[in-house]
């Protein structure tokens, strides 16, 4: 059965209303709103955690996804002067995103886009929808007064600048190099996507998808994608892999994807891979490295045993949508 489609968002849509809002405007986004939304929440990072994370990069490699229709999953509130005041997304499944800057809190539109969320995966069917927020915060507060509830912890991690990662001896017929083939970048593909799976409860991503978020993301540089190779009697397969970037807030690289096939495991891979993208980092003039991880990994110990240390907490909470919750919104 096809759904009838949303409807185009608007203060009645919040739930908000119009009059306390004289002068500003709601409607869907458009990519080119990506450097408004890394600025809002550029602003709630800073407020929240005292430092920044995010880039415009990463909303534009997310938003230019071929699954991803910006106009029909984004909301935006702006205020008189135009400024993107409050967003969310919801592009799909289980999962959500949005932030209110901290300089227009307390007005109502953390829970109308909560709510717009919760409308939103309804309709598309999902059980449950979610997201994270940094553990301690008023994003916390509000998700948890509205029934929100644990599901995961992450944290993210950074090496000390004063620190290195030992590059461990990889068996032999083992190598690293940089994914640049078609053929090693759908390995890599493989590698990462199989390897999440084991403990995410979603579809796989479309290879096209995985693209968008990986090669074809602003300012990508083959070094950025990292494979470990093995011989084979046909030649060789791909039996880890890392994707990093380059995080401009700070002079850091940053781990956004490191995984290893679950039959190469235990080799010290992820660790010769670790190793292998801060040296390389190091000759691309990075001062910090940084990744993160969630408890459904059990990897927590792995980094911090490398002598990485967490420098913020978050807490994914999500609301059930069905059947026990289906009226409460």
């Amino acid at each position: 059965m096809t759904k009838d489609p949303a409807p185009t968002p608007d203060f009645a849509g919040l739930g908000l209303d119009p009059a306390a809002f004289p002068g500003w405007t709601v409607r869907a986004l458009r990519l080119d709103d990506a450097p408004g939304v890394a600025a809002a929440m550029a602003a709630s990072e800073l407020h929240d955690i005292g430092q920044v994370g995010i880039e415009e990069a990463d909303i534009v490699s997310d938003w230019q996804r071929p699954s991803f229709e910006v106009g029909a999953s984004t909301v935006g509130v702006f205020t008189p002067g135009g400024e993107l005041a409050a967003y969310a997304e919801y592009p799909g499944h289980d999962r959500c995103d949005a932030t209110v800057q901290p300089a227009y809190r307390t007005r109502g539109l953390g829970t109308a886009l909560a709510r717009w969320v919760i409308a939103r995966a309804r309709r598309a069917g999902a059980v449950a929808v979610g997201m994270p927020v940094p553990q301690g915060s008023a994003g916390e507060s509000l998700l948890r007064g509205l029934g929100f509830a644990d599901r995961w912890t992450s944290w993210t991690l950074r090496l000390p600048s004063d620190a290195q990662i030992e590059r461990p001896r990889l068996p032999d017929g083992h190598r690293i190099r940089n994914a640049v083939s078609t053929q090693d970048r759908r390995a890599a593909y493989d590698v990462l996507e199989d390897a999440f799976l084991e403990w995410s409860a979603r579809d796989k991503a479309t290879y096209d998808d995985f693209a968008a978020q990986t090669y074809q993301r602003p300012g990508f540089a083959d070094w950025h994608m990292r494979i470990v190779c093995r011989d084979t009697a046909d030649g060789e397969d791909v039996v880890a892999a890392v994707f990093s970037v380059v995080d401009t807030n700070h002079g850091s690289v940053y781990v956004d994807r490191l995984a290893v096939r679950a039959d190469a495991r235990r080799q010290g891979h992820a660790r010769a891979l670790l190793a292998d993208v801060f040296a390389i980092g190091r000759e691309h003039g990075a001062t910090g490295f940084e990744l993160s991880t969630d408890s459904r990994t059990g990897a927590l110990g792995l980094y911090t045993g490398l002598g990485m240390e967490v420098t913020s907490t978050w807490i994914n909470l999500a609301v059930s949508l069905w059947p026990a919750d289906v009226t409460r919104w």
